[in-house]
């Protein structure tokens, strides 16, 4: 370097952690990342509804950005924390630890929220056990947290969504995440980040933007014979909560009830209510104005409830994808505004896929079906079998997707061996209509695996310390998840429920745009594990500490 350059560098720079930074801003790279996930966003729907689609949303991203339809997840349990937690890092569960929604701690013999952290109470609200969140069960750096690191803190990160974890795995270690309070209709976030609200939380919270519901509902966005699905609009497994019933219209309620915050964030009004949030960061926090990248992440939730409710193939499903639309054009445009396409770096993918309902592929021929999860209590002929085999019934503990979970002190008290319990009970599971394949813990310690894409998907998830004893995988379009919750609530049936390790579950987009992005469709393979590391070489920053992605050449070449 010159002694000329140096000195200016020198003269112009300011001390941050002991580090010498240049104060000025580096032209090469974009003001703003924006990551935006859409959950439940299977791959294929953004293209089924292509022709109806409107300007600036979708299209702008087929359009005008970079379109990877060919991208699956590796690792097999494709829940909500576990992508986003992928989607961060570039991580598998088996590196960033987030190997479920809810896991089991096999010290004390509870269940763990993937955000549970009782050290850090939600502001404003009291401190109670497993109510307290933060992201320290995310065992690697996030592509924020390297960002902020990498300039010694110059860049800023913010995360929003409906759900607490849809904003604080993708906020990563250091960024700051607000959600939607299902009780309140107002914007939440925890002591982890803050010691009070910001101010403009607290004035958009006492504008009570969710109340403006009352009275209303989610009713069609176009006349119903424009609709694919418009004919099929009540079907029997379809759920039906409360007010909102199982067909058009919708009706919300009048705000008397005490799902009434809730039943919002089960239709696109949630997605509505995080746009309208997130505009209010943006101008607020002047989110791409500095002199370094910021960083947000926006994961619009609506699809992934409407998906569990009504099913992909549902009116209800086409009629939000349509909606969605029309708030990621919102949001371009806001952000063209606030900061400049040309200037933010887009990337927008999903935390996992979605199957059909059962049913509805019954009625396309295939065998399909639910398990009965009761087949894991008391009485069932597994414990049954395990009395006649071992002499006792009580070791299993739980059942947590996709594990069960043995009872450790009942196997020690019986003096077990624990490697033939798990590999009895794998087998029996596998009798069992509805089960393809059950993997032992044991089998994955000794490295007993092929490369069967099923055991490598497994391989991929498994933690030593989190994972349950015993992964068990269900049948293509058979579901394997409890739905006591839903039935204390009146919901009834799930019409259809992700987490398995088939490609409905795995298939979802990746798209990047703006900022000198290419206008190309790619169909090689690609994962979301790539994501964090395409990012890291586009701002030339190092990766997540736990990524185990390749960076897209398409998207570098600008």
């Amino acid at each position: 370097m010159k002694l000329k350059k140096l000195s200016l560098i020198l003269l112009t720079g300011f001390l941050v952690h002991g580090l010498i930074l240049p104060a000025f801003a580096d032209e090469s790279k974009p003001k703003l990342v924006l990551q935006i996930t859409v959950d439940q966003l299977r791959g294929d729907l953004p293209m089924r509804f292509k022709e109806r689609l409107g300007e600036g949303g979708f299209r702008y991203l087929l359009e005008k950005g970079t379109h990877y339809n060919n991208a699956n997840y590796q690792h097999a349990n494709t829940e909500t924390a576990v992508g986003h937690a992928t989607l961060a890092t570039g991580a598998d569960p088996a590196r960033h630890g987030i190997v479920a929604n809810d896991w089991i701690d096999q010290k004390t013999g509870e269940f763990v929220y993937n955000t549970e952290d009782d050290r850090h109470h939600i502001i404003g609200s009291k401190p109670k056990p497993h109510k307290g969140v933060s992201p320290r069960n995310l065992l690697s750096s996030t592509i924020g947290d390297e960002l902020v690191v990498d300039n010694g803190g110059q860049s800023r990160v913010f995360s929003v969504s409906v759900k607490d974890r849809g904003a604080i795995l993708p906020g990563g270690h250091v960024g700051k995440a607000f959600w939607y309070s299902k009780s309140s209709g107002k914007f939440v976030t925890s002591s982890y980040y803050y010691d009070d609200y910001p101010e403009w939380v607290k004035q958009w919270n006492a504008a009570k933007p969710a109340d403006r519901y009352k009275g209303k509902s989610w009713k069609l966005l176009h006349d119903r014979a424009s609709y694919v699905a418009g004919d099929i609009d009540d079907r029997p497994y379809e759920a039906a909560f409360a007010q909102l019933g199982r067909t058009f219209p919708h009706a919300l309620g009048d705000g008397s009830s005490k799902y009434f915050y809730l039943m919002l964030s089960l239709t696109p009004i949630g997605d509505e209510l995080t746009l309208d949030f997130a505009k209010t960061l943006i101008e607020k926090e002047k989110v791409g104005q500095g002199d370094a990248p910021d960083y947000l992440a926006i994961s619009f939730s609506s699809t992934d409830y409407v998906g569990h409710l009504f099913g992909p193939s549902s009116l209800e499903t086409e009629d939000n994808i349509l909606r969605l639309d029309r708030q990621l054009a919102d949001l371009f445009q806001y952000v063209d505004k606030k900061v400049g396409l040309d200037q933010t770096l887009i990337v927008l993918s999903a935390d996992h896929g979605a199957p059909e309902a059962p049913e509805y592929m019954a009625e396309h021929g295939m065998e399909t079906g639910r398990f009965p999860l009761d087949w894991f209590k008391k009485g069932s002929p597994l414990l049954a079998a395990l009395k006649k085999r071992f002499g006792r019934d009580d070791l299993i503990a739980a059942h947590s997707h996709p594990y069960l979970y043995l009872n450790l002190a009942a196997v020690a008290e019986a003096k077990l061996d624990i490697e033939e319990v798990e590999s009895f009970i794998a087998a029996e599971l596998m009798k069992v209509p509805g089960i393809v394949y059950a993997m032992t813990r044991s089998d994955l310690f000794a490295g007993r695996i092929t490369e069967s894409p099923i055991q490598n998907q497994i391989r991929r998830s498994f933690h030593p310390v989190r994972s349950g004893n015993i992964h068990m995988v269900p049948e293509h379009y058979w579901f394997l998840h409890s739905t006591e919750e839903a039935e204390k609530m009146g919901i009834g049936n799930i019409a259809a429920i992700h987490g398995s390790p088939w490609k409905y579950d795995t298939y979802v987009p990746i798209f990047f745009a703006g900022n000198g992005v290419k206008a190309q469709t790619v169909s090689r393979p690609v994962g979301p594990h790539d994501i964090a590391a395409t990012l890291a070489a586009y701002l030339e920053i190092k990766p997540p500490s736990g990524s185990v992605g390749t960076p897209l050449f398409e998207v570098l070449k600008r």
